[in-house]
């Protein structure tokens, strides 16, 4: 059966059926069965067209001018045009790789990028478990490589993954000369301790975590910062919080941090003699920008409307569509330290 697609409205003026109405009712009532058939009926809708102009125009009524065209017939044999996708302006790649422990939240983490991008139509998110596409080579079966993203997501990854030399190379330039950015999530700092530019492009590198999970006591260190600035200057947030190595805060700008006065220091594993413990920083490393918390342990953690909030904008803060400062600045003196 062929269809008529009609955009009309069913417009009345003095009781009377206006064309386009008329012509809608006609057509209603008319069933074609092929293009033949369609052939014969034109004639006759064109002179009703004419016949219910002359008597709108008779009665007084505004008359209604037939359209430019008529309508066109589209046959079923004709394919119809091809779906348009949506556009989407930036591409994330995150990678899972674990060559260690493996987190449960990896899939909420995950579920939560993509759903952050395709929510707000902001980026599209490409998910893997393996580090393949981390390379300029032209890998072929029409798969993406680095030179198709605009930033690079390591979501709770853990030992050494397998990158070679080449992969390694890449993946820096594509952060430190490309100017693209990328976002650690928490054992994205428990990662490559064999590859010192990692550790210098992230910040540092894992050293336990003496409370395991508990409620952690956090500062606001920088409210002007997108991706925190809807935290309060004091919240506690139950979550594993990471104790980096090889980190300075005169390296990175501190987002957020432990306060010192409400920790436990009875641990063994507290190494830090200085006691201070970052949650979340912001640096640049060459170009490109870089962001990192220790928050998402849990899988709770992603359901947490402030957690979901955070690393939305961070990413977003990596892409360069909001402003942020990455610049070093000391510890806030007004919670005193409790050891």
């Amino acid at each position: 059966m062929m269809t008529l697609m009609l955009r009309t409205k069913l417009i009345r003026v003095r009781g009377r059926v206006t064309t386009k109405a008329f012509l809608k009712i006609a057509l209603k009532e008319i069933r074609l069965r092929n293009a033949r058939n369609l052939l014969f009926l034109v004639p006759s809708l064109l002179i009703l067209v004419a016949v219910t102009c002359a008597q709108n125009q008779a009665a007084g009524n505004p008359a209604v001018p037939p359209p430019s065209h008529p309508p066109v017939a589209v046959s079923p044999l004709v394919a119809p045009p091809p779906h348009v996708g949506e556009v989407h302006l930036k591409h994330i790649l995150v990678i899972s790789q674990t060559k260690g422990w493996e987190h449960d939240s990896i899939p909420d983490g995950m579920a939560a990028i993509y759903n952050m991008g395709h929510d707000s139509g902001l980026w599209d998110t490409m998910l893997r478990t393996d580090t393949e596409l981390i390379t300029r080579k032209d890998i072929g079966r029409n798969a993406k490589n680095l030179n198709y993203f605009d930033a690079l997501v390591f979501l709770s990854t853990t030992d050494e993954l397998d990158l070679d030399d080449s992969q390694k190379q890449d993946m820096m330039s594509f952060i430190k000369d490309d100017g693209k950015g990328f976002v650690g999530v928490h054992a994205a700092l428990d990662t490559n301790f064999k590859w010192p530019e990692y550790g210098e492009m992230i910040g540092g590198w894992f050293d336990q975590h003496p409370w395991l999970t508990f409620n952690a006591p956090i500062i606001n260190e920088d409210p002007s910062f997108p991706a925190i600035r809807h935290f309060p200057k004091a919240f506690v947030k139950y979550d594993e919080i990471y104790q980096p190595k090889e980190w300075s805060r005169d390296k990175v700008n501190v987002l957020l941090s432990l306060d010192p006065a409400k920790l436990n220091y009875a641990n063994p594993g507290i190494h830090r003699t200085d006691h201070d413990f970052a949650v979340a920083w912001a640096k640049m490393y060459g170009k490109g920008r870089v962001f990192y918390s220790s928050l998402g342990h849990t899988e709770e953690s992603w359901d947490d409307p402030d957690v979901r909030k955070m690393y939305f904008e961070a990413i977003k803060w990596v892409l360069g569509m909001t402003e942020g400062s990455t610049a070093p600045h000391p510890r806030p003196q007004e919670s005193g330290d409790g050891h």
